[in-house]
């Protein structure tokens, strides 16, 4: 029978043991070596039963312990520290408090479908949401003013089993929200805030609960209450449900209702950040409330809020994009765009490619991505590769700009140091640094060339010591949950890999694109290895299939086959249920991160940044991040940056480049004891990737790009285009759209300039005659694009000079400059006309060029 009502029952604790509630409500402890180990101090079983969530811990604990607990001094000591600790943490200025922008940056509100924070809080599937955690978890370091909105999944990201076949299964555990580091956000009667978002014309309800993440408040949206019908309680039930019109309502309910939670828990940002499109509808949400708050129009609230807008992208390839039904939008937003004062022709467009500054095609589709790259000032990818690929994937919004200016920058993503850093690594940098390091970023990583190669090689053996028996007990309960006797279970663990041999992992989301088959290519060259008598290798694989997708899961069946295969299961495992637990051992363990996605589709991928930090060296593909941190000393690059269009003959090449380097450069070099007793090479190379990579995969360095490269401007932008009255927004809006109508009238009538001979260094002069028709030299910036020239005529990564006007009329103006050859071979230059405005966020905004 269902409770006619219910309320929360927390564990009651004696006086002396109260900290401990407010250490466990913070999830700084989650990144805080001491307060977990105050955790299991309490009860190491009861720790490691309730999922490393300590809320859930101190219900298992029994009375006589948490007494006993009360009157042990040690404990208490301890207790006290970790509190004064996470004080000094949550007051003491930060990075941020001392970096002076000129510009007031109020907070920043930070939007993800998912968080990958702790086991403790099951809101995440993968890379994203782990991203996401980390960002977090970074700026709260920083104290950067960040406050964060997602959503509260009842049965979150699925459990993942494997059945006797090697066939994923999919299990959806109830959480629940009481018995979790969280707090139920609250009027002061006690009565839950909840905010309301329209879906097809019913109401529904969302009540708010709160995560600290150290110093970063976390809002969760949920619509499990009473107050909704089933339907609309179910639209936070799983993390990325099946169906498009499941994942519309939930992101309606993440971007609308996220906007109004802020306002409703009483946080006023300044600049708006969404972690992929998924939160897009936050856009649409602040350009209403502020339309029909004030007497702004549409465009003019929209040039009001994008300035302060900034869309992050992480995927490489269209179809990894949400895409929706015309009618399916008109559904739900039509009375939306009326609220708004625009017809629903001109809302839809705002999501089509063909359609900016002008209505849409109501029946077309409608594009999360295009949404939010019309509506954001600000755009980037998550590596320097991925920047690359995203221009291009979305060049054709700007048609008339070159590809490598498409206004889509870049920050490569990075890891949260003390998240991930594995007890070894941590000790000997501890060692050699201030303390509180790891949280404050200022580490000298080439410290690690000072440290005593005996010192280096004895932690990186404890590390995966550490791993193989984590694999020996996860593989153990794996057999057991399929059926197999304990004895059997024994006997098949106990010789599971070896603490003294070359361990490699791999571990992602097995979509087919990441090629988690590829060390399956050649079964007679990979036995080779695994089986060497004198220098064998061993294998760690673990991550889950989307539950949709057959093919991920056919890869993991074959993964697991082989596995089980007599000759070579004690060198070749699969683990079952990848999480972050999982991530950390792995991450922190092997002596290789194997990392073969098809070039170009991987955006980022930062768990080869993880084991990197852990003295792991990295053998990837040139793909996301590696592209542009290789250097040949602090790792090994599968192949080159070509890539085939036939993925078979792709897949061969890598494949064979994968083995050799195994066989001729991987496994040798770890072997070689040729200068003692330990394999010095091997830790020549570890040193460099550990010095040369540290200070970059950094989540703090990427926090930092993100406040002074995105954040501070967008809060600039911001700022200046809502003073006084908004007057600024108008007055852009009302030149967009005078730009716009008058752009036909632009063109560049003649070119002069010398183009004999020239020296490098030699100056050049440039004349060119402009038509601007309606428009005004105030309107227009004309530059010199100059530079050398390729085997098809195009201009090189070129410099540009902006051109001097001079006299001129309404037929023509003579605009005049000058440009450096800059270096030698064939070189030449080109002319173009920009719109040129203050407050445009760049050059590129409107995507309006003309060409000589």
């Amino acid at each position: 029978m269902r409770a006619l009502r219910s309320f929360a029952v927390r564990a009651s604790l004696p006086e002396q043991l109260a900290p401990l509630r407010v250490i466990a409500t913070n999830l700084r402890w989650s990144w805080d070596a001491r307060a977990v180990d105050l955790f299991r101090w309490v009860d190491p079983q009861a720790w490691e039963s309730s999922g490393h969530d300590p809320i859930q811990m101190l219900g298992l604990v029994s009375r006589d312990r948490l007494a006993e607990l009360a009157d042990n001094g040690p404990f208490l000591s301890l207790l006290q520290s970790v509190e004064e600790g996470l004080e000094r943490y949550l007051t003491e200025p930060r990075w941020f408090q001392q970096h002076d922008s000129g510009v007031a940056l109020r907070q920043i509100a930070y939007f993800s479908p998912e968080f990958g924070l702790a086991e403790a809080l099951p809101i995440y599937s993968g890379g994203l949401g782990i991203l996401a955690g980390d960002h977090l978890k970074a700026a709260s370091d920083l104290g950067v003013p960040l406050v964060a909105v997602g959503l509260l999944y009842r049965e979150g990201y699925f459990r993942q089993q494997l059945n006797q076949d090697g066939w994923q299964q999919e299990r959806y555990p109830a959480v629940d929200p009481h018995g979790m580091p969280l707090t139920l956000l609250t009027t002061g009667d006690g009565t839950p805030v909840k905010i309301e978002v329209d879906l097809q014309d019913v109401s529904c309800a969302a009540q708010l609960w709160q995560a600290s993440v150290g110093r970063v408040p976390l809002l969760l949206l949920d619509c499990d209450v009473e107050d909704n019908d089933m339907q609309e309680r179910r639209v936070t039930d799983r993390l990325y449900p099946g169906g498009s019109e499941p994942r519309l309502r939930q992101e309606i309910v993440l971007g609308i209702g996220g906007v109004r939670a802020l306002q409703a828990a009483g946080y006023d940002a300044g600049v708006f950040h969404t972690n992929e499109g998924h939160a897009g509808f936050l856009a649409f949400e602040r350009i209403r409330r502020l339309a029909t708050a004030t007497d702004l129009a549409f465009v003019e609230a929209l040039e009001a809020t994008r300035a302060s807008t900034i869309f992050t992208t992480h995927t490489p390839v269209p179809a990894g994009i949400d895409v929706y039904d015309g009618e399916l939008m008109k559904r739900y937003f039509e009375s939306f765009a009326k609220d708004c004062g625009i017809t629903f022709a001109e809302l839809i467009g705002l999501g089509q490619r063909n359609h900016a500054g002008a209505a849409g095609d109501e029946s077309g589709a409608f594009n999360m991505a295009i949404m939010a790259l019309r509506l954001a000032g600000f755009s980037n990818g998550v590596s320097k590769l991925h920047g690359h690929v995203s221009r291009g994937m979305f060049a054709e919004l700007w048609p008339d700009v070159p590809e490598d200016e498409v206004p889509i920058s870049s920050i490569t993503n990075g890891v949260h140091v003390p998240t991930w850093l594995g007890p070894e690594m941590a000790g000997i940098l501890g060692r050699r640094l201030s303390p509180g390091w790891a949280e404050t970023g200022g580490a000298r990583w080439d410290s690690i060339e000072e440290v005593p190669d005996a010192e280096l090689w004895r932690a990186r053996t404890q590390a995966r010591e550490r791993l193989v028996y984590f694999v020996r007990e996860r593989m153990q309960a794996q057999l057991l949950a399929r059926g197999v006797s304990e004895a059997e279970a024994a006997w098949w663990t106990e010789n599971l890999f070896d603490p003294s041999i070359l361990t490699i992992g791999f571990a992602r989301r097995f979509a087919q694109y990441k090629r988690g088959m590829l060390i399956l290519h050649d079964l007679d060259r990979l036995k080779e290895l695994l089986l060497s008598d004198i220098r064998p290798i061993q294998i760690v694989l673990a991550g889950k299939a989307h539950p949709m997708d057959q093919g991920g899961k056919e890869i993991i069946r074959e993964l697991v086959h082989f596995a089980s295969d007599a000759e070579v299961r004690g060198r070749f495992a699969f683990i079952e249920d990848y999480d972050m637990e999982v991530g950390r051992m792995l991450t922190q363990g092997v002596d290789v991160w194997l990392n073969n996605p098809r070039r170009p589709l991987e955006a980022c991928g930062t768990s080869g940044m993880k084991a990197a930090i852990n003295g792991g060296l990295n053998c990837s593909v040139l793909d996301g991040w590696w592209d542009e941190c290789y250097d040949g000393r602090n790792g090994w690059a599968i192949g080159t940056r070509d890539a085939s269009a036939d993925a078979d003959y792709q897949d061969r090449v890598d494949a064979s480049a994968l083995y050799d380097l195994l066989a001729r450069e991987i496994v040798p070099r770890f072997y070689d004891r040729s200068e003692g007793p330990i394999p010095r090479r091997w830790l020549g190379r570890m040193k460099g990737s550990i010095g040369r990579l540290g200070g970059y995969v950094g989540a703090d360095r990427m926090v930092r790009d993100y406040v002074e490269r995105l954040y501070i401007p967008a809060a600039s932008k911001g700022a200046a285009l809502g003073a006084g009255d908004y007057e600024r927004a108008r007055a852009l809006a009302r030149w967009k759209a005078r730009v716009r109508a008058g752009w036909p009238g632009v063109s560049v009538r003649d070119v002069a300039g010398d183009i004999t001979a020239a020296d490098v260094g030699e100056e050049r002069s440039v004349t060119a005659t402009v038509s601007l028709g309606e428009l005004g030299t105030g309107d227009v910036v004309v530059q010199a694009a100059h530079g050398r020239v390729g085997a098809n005529g195009e201009l090189m990564s070129p410099s540009v000079t902006d051109l001097t006007p001079g006299d001129g009329h309404g037929d023509g103006f003579r605009y005049v400059g000058s440009f450096t050859a800059q270096s030698p071979g064939l070189y030449g230059f080109a002319v173009r006309v920009l719109p040129a405005h203050e407050d445009l966020t760049g050059a590129m905004d409107l995507g309006l060029v003309a060409w000589a």
